[in-house]
């Protein structure tokens, strides 16, 4: 029996223009390119982390 793994809709709702350099790699690194746009992410641990990061410019929904 395998554990399904969480799925997260990801909205970029804030712009990284301004932002530490590290955050925006954090934003590029979870798929987002402009404002507005969606990705869909596995709950992986990495994401986690990227998404508990950048969690102010983001908003997210858990599928």
């Amino acid at each position: 029996m395998t554990d399904a793994v969480k799925q997260y809709r990801l909205t970029l709702v804030r712009s990284v223009a301004g932002r530490l350099k590290n955050h925006q790699a954090c934003v590029r690194g979870l798929g987002l390119r402009r404002m507005h746009h969606s990705v869909v992410v596995a709950g992986t641990p990495e994401n986690c982390g990227m998404i508990n990061k950048v969690s102010y410019l983001l908003a997210v929904e858990e599928l």
